[in-house]
Formats: C-alpha cells, sequence, structure tokens
C-alpha cells in the first residue's frame, strides 16, 4: 500500500521549469514514474536553439536526437515560453540524471516571479 511519503507529488516542493522535452508526458512517465503538475510561465533573457543529441537512452525516451536548448542572452526581448512544474528533490535528481552533458542546471527567476531550476547550455570550458 502506498503511503503519503510515498508519493513523490507529495514531496514536490521545488519548481523546473522546461521548453521541451520534459513537457512530453512519455519523457516524465520514463524519468519521475507520472504525469508532471504545471502551468506556463516565461524565461526571460533567454534565446532558443536545437542541438542534436547522441545518448541513445535520451533519444530512445524522447523520440528525437534533436532538443531545444537555450542560452543566455540577457536581452530582456529574449523569451523563452514552457512550463513550471512542481517537483521532488528526487525528481530534479531524475532530470539531472536524463539531460546530457549539453546541459547544465541553473537556479533563475521567471516571468511570474517563481524561482526555477532550469536547464541550460553548458558553457565551453
Amino acid at each position: 500500500m502506498e503511503t503519503l511519503s510515498d508519493d513523490p507529488a507529495a514531496a514536490a516542493d521545488r519548481w523546473l521549469f522546461s521548453y521541451g522535452t520534459l513537457r512530453q508526458p512519455s519523457v516524465q512517465l520514463a524519468n519521475f514514474g507520472r504525469l508532471l503538475d504545471g502551468r506556463e510561465d516565461v524565461l526571460e533573457g533567454y534565446a532558443l536553439s536545437m542541438i542534436e543529441i547522441t545518448d541513445p537512452q535520451v533519444i530512445a525516451i524522447s523520440g528525437s536526437d534533436r532538443h531545444p536548448l537555450v542560452r543566455w542572452t540577457g536581452r530582456p526581448d529574449d523569451r523563452v515560453e514552457g512550463v513550471a512544474f512542481r517537483v521532488s528533490a528526487a525528481e530534479i535528481a531524475a532530470a539531472d540524471a536524463y539531460e546530457t552533458a549539453d546541459y547544465v542546471r541553473v537556479t533563475a527567476i521567471l516571468a511570474s516571479g517563481l524561482e526555477a531550476e532550469v536547464y541550460v547550455n553548458r558553457p565551453a570550458d
């Protein structure tokens, strides 16, 4: 029998902003074992581009080798639409495992004022 403490949604006390594959129900089920609760929001000061993914497991889960990626521009007219999802710390860890080395997780303030984790381009070394 499942108890409240076993329910990932009950521990969802953080926000994760997604503009890409983490919005797909199949990706959520594969990574989190549930569909996430979210609301539309905007990431300001970032521009959207596409990259080629080579990780076969990520391609199998997402169904594509082309994924969106955002880069910081600092320009207020650059805006990326997406969804802010309520997630737990364990689900953040699962998202970290899903995202490829092309991405790094940062904390950002969304247009709504929410503080959310978001995966952005990994800066070149």
